[in-house]
């Protein structure tokens, strides 16, 4: 029910609930949450059950040895490095981009927000090209990163730039439509009042997208976690040094190691867990938020 009915009275929202215009049968209901419920059985929560269940088959002993192989602290290492770059770089990027965008008006911001909007539009897998392309031993670049001994391809730092491009407009993609639909009264106000832009962004800015912020963060970071295409071409597969945890579980299972490759993907799978308890829990101190300041 939206807030204009809740807020509307009693008869009002009686006569509303009755219109058959808003109303749907009882056969209809059930059909369509049987539906539902079918879909999530069966496309999302099977396949979480069997990559635990595969990862347990063989024993917790099996399990535990295999999360505790050196190649897959390498691999978890890796990922968790990636990610603690990859992050706050786009955390930087998207709120100066969101900012920039929602309060002011500039030539070229159509533009920018075309190009913010361009990882989405291409293949992870493309992107780790175009970085091969330009860092690449044969790239634009590769003769003098060679002849300085710097290595992008194949390396960390190429895994990093690939993971910043996947993760590129997570966080932006969320605060854009927040920061316009708030609007820049509030900013103005404070501006008029002789606070300084530093003070207006904390003041101001920042506790009225806090939440759409981490919201943001949450989603940057279990993509970051999870990229395989982008890394996958980038990486060169090199056990022990460019592997992170999904292209681990990649080796694994073709080498038809599958408990390992199981046991390691379930970190995953439960990555994806926490992200949607803390997704959900950031949702609900959002609502309460909204609901306080009513």
């Amino acid at each position: 029910m939206s807030t204009a009915l809740h807020l509307a009275p009693p008869r009002a929202r009686a006569k509303y609930q009755d219109n058959p215009a808003t109303r749907e049968s009882p056969v209809v209901r059930f059909t369509l949450l049987a539906l539902g419920l079918t879909f999530f059985a069966v496309f999302l929560l099977l396949p979480l059950v069997a990559v635990f269940t595969e990862a347990l088959r063989k024993g917790w002993e099996v399990y535990f040895a295999s999360i505790a192989e050196e190649e897959t602290f390498s691999a978890i290492k890796l990922t968790l490095i990636a990610t603690a770059i990859a992050v706050p770089l786009n955390l930087v990027f998207g709120l100066s981009a969101s900012w920039l965008i929602a309060k002011h008006e500039f030539r070229g911001k159509q533009l920018l927000i075309t190009l913010i909007d361009l990882p989405f539009s291409v293949s992870p897998v493309v992107a780790g090209l175009m970085y091969v392309l330009i860092f690449g031993a044969q790239g634009w670049f590769g003769p003098w990163l060679q002849e300085h001994d710097v290595k992008i391809i194949f390396a960390v730092p190429g895994i990093v730039l690939a993971t910043v491009f996947v993760t590129f407009p997570f966080v932006a993609r969320e605060l854009i439509p927040l920061m316009q639909a708030q609007g820049k009264d509030e900013e103005e106000a404070a501006t008029v009042l002789g606070a300084s832009g530093w003070q207006t962004f904390r003041r101001v800015t920042l506790p009225n997208i806090k939440w759409g912020l981490l919201y943001g963060v949450i989603l940057c970071n279990a993509r970051a976690m999870g990229e395989f295409g982008a890394v996958s071409v980038v990486s060169g597969h090199i056990r022990g040094l460019t592997n992170t945890l999904p292209l681990h579980v990649e080796i694994l299972y073709n080498e038809y190691q599958f408990a390992a490759a199981f046991a390691v993907a379930s970190l995953l799978a439960l990555l994806a867990l926490v992200t949607l308890v803390i997704k959900q829990f950031i949702e609900w101190r959002a609502s309460q938020s909204s609901h306080g300041s009513e």
